[in-house]
C-alpha cells in the first residue's frame, strides 16, 4: 500500500521512491510490515521467477466500507448520519488522494491481466489531491449536513501529504481513475443511508 512511503518527502510519490518512515514511531509496525511484505514478494519473484506483482493502493473509499474502520471518509459519514460534530485530526491542511472503489477494482484487474506488469510495483490511486478540509467541505455539500467541526490533535507520524504518481499505471495498464470525489462521496453516502 501507499503506507510504504510513510510521511513522504517526494511529491507525488513514484514507485521508485524509497519512502520516509520513522522505524520507531507509533505507526512504524504498520508501515514497516508493508515494506517487509513487498521485500518478500520481490525476493520470491527474483529468486523463483514467480509471476508476482506489487500494488501500492492509495486512499480508497466507497460502498461496503466498514463504517468503524477509523478512516477519514467513514468517520465523516458516521458523524453525518449520527448528526454529531465532524472531527478533523490536525488543522485539516494535510492532503490525501481519494480513489473510488470501482476505479481501484478496474486498476487491480488490469495489473493482474497485463503480462507486462509481471514483477512490477504499481501505484493505484486518484492523483487528485485534496486537503482534509476540502474533503470535509465536499462531504458537507453532498450530505447537506453543516454540523460543528471539531479539531483534534494530529497523531504522531501521520503523513502530511499523500499523492500517487500514476504515470506507470497510465502507460503500462492504460488505467486512471474516472470517478470524481464528489460523485464517489454521493454514491457512498447513499449506500450508508440505506
Amino acid at each position: 500500500t501507499s503506507e510504504v512511503y510513510g510521511d513522504p518527502r517526494e511529491h507525488p510519490q513514484k514507485e521508485t521512491y524509497w519512502g520516509h518512515v520513522n522505524p520507531n514511531g507509533p505507526r512504524s509496525c504498520y508501515d514497516e510490515a508493508k515494506r517487509v511484505g513487498e521485500s518478500f514478494v520481490t525476493t520470491y519473484i527474483r529468486k523463483y521467477q514467480l509471476d508476482g506483482r506489487i500494488i501500492r493502493i492509495f486512499n480508497t473509499f466507497g460502498p461496503r466500507m466498514d463504517i468503524d474502520d477509523g478512516r477519514v471518509v467513514t468517520n465523516f459519514i458516521k458523524q453525518i448520519l449520527s448528526r454529531t460534530p465532524l472531527t478533523i485530526q490536525g488543522d485539516g491542511s494535510q492532503t490525501r488522494s481519494f480513489c473510488y472503489i470501482s476505479d481501484l477494482i478496474e486498476g487491480i484487474m488490469s495489473v493482474f491481466t497485463t503480462p507486462a506488469a509481471r514483477g512490477e510495483v504499481i501505484n493505484l490511486g486518484n492523483p487528485e489531491e485534496k486537503t482534509i478540509l476540502e474533503l470535509l467541505n465536499i462531504i458537507k455539500k453532498v450530505s447537506h449536513y453543516w454540523g460543528e467541526t471539531v479539531f483534534l490533535p494530529l497523531p504522531e507520524d501521520d503523513p502530511l501529504r499523500r499523492k500517487p504518481d500514476i504515470t506507470k499505471a497510465q502507460n503500462l495498464l492504460h488505467w486512471e481513475a474516472k470517478v470524481g470525489l464528489e460523485e464517489g462521496l454521493t454514491k457512498t453516502l447513499e449506500y450508508f443511508k440505506k
